[in-house]
């Protein structure tokens, strides 16, 4: 991976030895850079490097002679000849020459066009089945050609997990900065973090804090989302890299948005429902209500207008809020249950639904964070109105996870002690979160969403972060036509 990064950096670059070097072919519509480009007795010898796993043998494959063939198609239109063409191993430190003869050309040049045929289709290809390239595949965590059937996944497909996290700046008056390839935060002179860049995947900010451009500047080219909210966790915007992929996916979604999507609406609420009714039978007392909500869930899924999923969603919050208290246990719940008055939204009293609008402002950073991820835009949804400027998909896809993420995270931190009365101020008559309390929710929150549970579709275990970005990809897939269906992650 280092000596990757050396050939990355063009200031590395030295005579006769090129780093990093841009290049293009009119004729063959393509760009691309070279990892070394250096001097050859009878011209040019360029080189890529390859991290192949060093249990394995260091073999040039077909798709790394198309690459060498490309590179060298491009520099000879530039008007350079190639006389050299290899591959370093860097993690055998082995060098391995390639002879690139017209046959390698020719493929390279049918690939070109087929690649070009598949982006200009009206539609996503199929995804492999059963295939070995897809084992190793960088990004078969984009792609998912097992789970596109929505079926459980028979053969297990490795794919690396990224040692990163997502990074909540939650202390008043502090400021993030950037150093030396570190996420430092200060507040009055004192170093309260230091992460480093690499283990950041997205940043959400809470409050009056302050970031350096520098920081921001560093994130975009990254393609890490940032997420500003404010002190009572409601999102008042993002920013994200304008280089996001999936553009033509993007205005499919617009015009599905217009149109409207009835059965991505059905499945969003019909996941949220059930999974009110999973949270309450397991940690509640309201048998009743548990079985109402079951049916509501049903008749959601046979509705036939948004008027009545909207309909049935609000009659199932009214009954599920109504048996909230009894999921607060005693004593540590009999606080919070003698403030309670029923849910509230904007504009809340009582610390209880304080606490859930602050968490659910915190898992609405976490959808768009993986909406955007995944080239989609947050604001064309297919349940809420994007009429109102607020983020419609992402309020859609967060439906579902409230209640296994949002509301039990709130329940969790109050039944275990972690938020009691001393994490609330009462200025003005309402209640507010302390800076305790913040971070008391959001440390909950994140060991919550890293826990690992078998998806109920896909039969393997998957953290809750993961799933989240999932079902991102799995309405990319069904608006680019990939997949015919949408089903809603389901606790049981």
């Amino acid at each position: 991976m280092n000596a990757h990064r050396t050939v990355d950096d063009a200031t590395r670059s030295r005579l006769g030895k090129l780093n990093a070097v841009d290049i293009s072919s009119d004729q063959l519509g393509v760009v691309g850079r070279a990892d070394v480009v250096e001097d050859a007795p009878d011209g040019l010898k360029v080189v890529e490097f390859k991290a192949t796993p060093v249990r394995r043998v260091p073999e040039v494959t077909n798709a790394m002679r198309i690459q060498l063939a490309l590179q060298s198609e491009c520099l000879a239109e530039a008007g350079f000849t190639v006389a050299e063409h290899g591959v370093y191993f860097t993690s055998h430190q082995r060098f391995v020459a390639v002879e690139i003869i017209d046959s390698d050309r020719d493929a390279a040049a049918r690939e070109v066009e087929q690649t070009r045929t598949t982006i200009s289709a009206p539609t996503a290809p199929p995804p492999l089945e059963d295939d070995p390239r897809c084992l190793r595949c960088s990004h078969v965590g984009v792609c998912l050609p097992e789970e596109r059937a929505e079926a459980p996944v028979t053969r297990r497909i490795s794919v690396a997990d990224p040692d990163s996290q997502i990074v909540h700046l939650a202390t008043a008056g502090s400021r993030a900065s950037l150093s030396s390839g570190r996420l430092r935060v200060h507040h009055h002179g004192d170093e309260l973090a230091s992460i480093p860049l690499e283990r950041v995947r997205g940043l959400v900010v809470h409050g009056n804090i302050d970031l350096s451009s520098a920081l921001i500047r560093e994130l975009h080219w990254r393609a890490l989302t940032i997420v500003w909210c404010s002190g009572r966790g409601t999102v008042i915007g993002w920013s994200h890299t304008a280089r996001t992929p999936n553009g033509v996916a993007r205005v499919r979604q617009h015009q599905a948005s217009a149109e409207g999507r009835i059965g991505l609406a059905r499945a969003f609420i019909a996941a949220k429902i059930a999974n009110q009714a999973t949270l309450l039978r397991r940690n509640g007392d309201a048998p009743d209500i548990v079985a109402q909500l079951r049916d509501l869930q049903h008749g959601v899924e046979n509705a036939d207008t948004i008027g009545a999923i909207f309909g049935s969603e609000g009659d199932a919050a009214a009954r599920y809020f109504s048996g909230f208290p009894s999921m607060l246990g005693t004593p540590r719940g009999d606080w919070f249950r003698d403030h309670w008055t029923g849910r509230v939204g904007r504009g809340a009293l009582d610390p209880l639904n304080v606490a859930l609008n602050y968490l659910y402002g915190v898992l609405l950073a976490e959808v768009i964070r993986a909406v955007s991820a995944c080239g989609l835009d947050p604001h064309a949804g297919f349940l809420h109105s994007s009429n109102r400027n607020k983020p419609a998909l992402a309020l859609d896809l967060m439906e579902e996870f409230r209640a296994p993420l949002a509301d039990a995270v709130v329940l969790s931190a109050v039944n275990n002690g972690e938020l009691t009365d001393v994490d609330f101020s009462f200025a003005l008559g309402s209640a507010r979160l302390r800076d305790s309390g913040r971070k008391a929710l959001i440390a909950n929150y994140e060991r919550r969403v890293e826990t690992e549970f078998t998806h109920p579709i896909f039969g393997y275990r998957i953290t809750w972060r993961r799933a989240i970005e999932i079902q991102a990809r799995m309405v990319l897939g069904y608006l680019d036509g990939s997949q015919n269906t949408y089903v809603g992650v389901i606790t049981r």
